[in-house]
């Protein structure tokens, strides 16, 4: 049989990495349950409005979706105070990543990013035929004048994950602000804020209300966090509606399924289970850090809803040592971070599990 070779864009490419199943981990080591602490998802579960709307539309699972996403743009058309064709919605915000890459980049563009950051920025980049210029992250966090130098006549788009995933951390909203306003305004700036309702720092800049001012901004939020839709797979766009227009070209027809739609309507309705999840994110996530630097570890300044803790090759056995414990957190190695590992800040249960590991291995291994 003759090989069919696939597009030369795959080459080398690694499809992401989305782990053993926790029905596996639990017959591996014997654990009855585990705590989840891997992928960022938002542990109070959603609001009970969300599971209300998919018990009354479950009866319209025969029909098909409005192509339009007709009441969840409305809906978010009010919250945003934002016209409704400057919206895009998509199978999560991933898909409004993809859409924005197929629409806009040609062979051989530059695309600008942090060298750690969400690796979906890059993959569909490369799909496409562009290039990925990364930039490293300074003290962890975005280097913004870096990222402007990168700048080429190549240059197609950048991003900005802020706050940045995997690392939690902000840019200044006075830096962020003027790097925006640098950027020529034949390049696309991409902010990616899937985390921004969990900030409670005042140097944060959400950037929806510039796009009046900036055409070429486009505004990534989903539904896959705080609103604890990740099941579902809603997130949405926010851009000059130019630029809607054409990902609308690009997008699928019935992207975004019925139920996710009545979901995210409900969801975004319960702004006091958003408020309350995210008052609960920030006085575990500063006993978390409290805790750690305790037990001789230097997480990271988050301001979303996990830490990235830096690590000792050393310390690698820790992650058998969560395992064994019924944890599950996400092990990586970044530029500048030989060995780390992502953590999701939890319920209080799941965080005392967290640390009693983290305490009994730093008697062993930090001094």
């Amino acid at each position: 049989m003759s090989r069919i070779n696939p597009r030369k864009e795959l080459e080398g490419m690694i499809p992401y990495q989305v782990g053993e199943s926790l029905e596996e981990l639990k017959k591996r080591y014997g654990v009855a349950e585990f705590y989840k602490m891997s992928d960022n998802e938002n542990p109070y579960g959603t609001s009970p409005l969300v599971k209300e709307a998919i018990q009354k539309y479950s009866s319209l699972v025969h029909l098909y979706p409005d192509g339009n996403s007709s009441l969840i743009v409305n809906a978010l058309s009010e919250y945003h105070q934002q016209p409704v064709d400057r919206f895009v919605i998509g199978n999560g915000s991933d898909e409004v990543i993809r859409l924005i890459a197929r629409a806009y980049i040609n062979s051989g563009d530059e695309a600008v990013m942090a060298d750690a950051t969400f690796p979906r920025y890059q993959t569909n980049v490369l799909l496409e035929g562009g290039r990925a210029v990364t930039v490293p992250l300074k003290n962890g966090i975005h280097d913004l004048g870096a990222m402007q130098e990168a700048i080429t006549e190549s240059t197609k788009m950048v991003f900005v994950c802020n706050p940045n995933n995997p690392t939690g951390t902000i840019t200044g909203k006075l830096e962020l602000y003027k790097f925006i306003d640098s950027i020529p305004e034949n390049i696309l700036i991409i902010v990616d804020e899937a985390y921004a309702e969990y900030v409670t720092s005042i140097d944060y800049l959400e950037t929806v209300q510039l796009i009046d001012k900036y055409p070429n901004l486009v505004v990534l939020r989903t539904f896959s966090k705080i609103y604890g839709l990740a099941g579902l797979r809603i997130g949405y766009g926010v851009m000059h509606p130019d630029i809607a227009a054409e990902l609308k070209k690009a997008k699928d027809v019935f992207n975004v399924n019925h139920l996710a739609e009545m979901a995210a309507v409900a969801a975004l309705s319960d702004q006091k289970f958003v408020s309350a999840s995210a008052a609960n994110n920030h006085s575990e996530r500063d006993h978390l850090i409290s805790e750690l630097h305790s037990a001789g570890f230097a997480p990271l300044p988050s301001e979303a809803n996990f830490l990235f803790v830096p690590l000792a090759k050393s310390q690698e056995s820790i992650f058998e040592a969560f395992l064994k414990s019924g944890i599950l957190v996400k092990m990586m190695s970044l530029p500048g971070f030989s060995l780390g590992m992502r953590v999701t800040i939890g319920q209080k249960e799941a965080n005392e599990a967290f640390l009693r590991v983290i305490n009994s291995f730093a008697i062993e291994r930090v001094v």
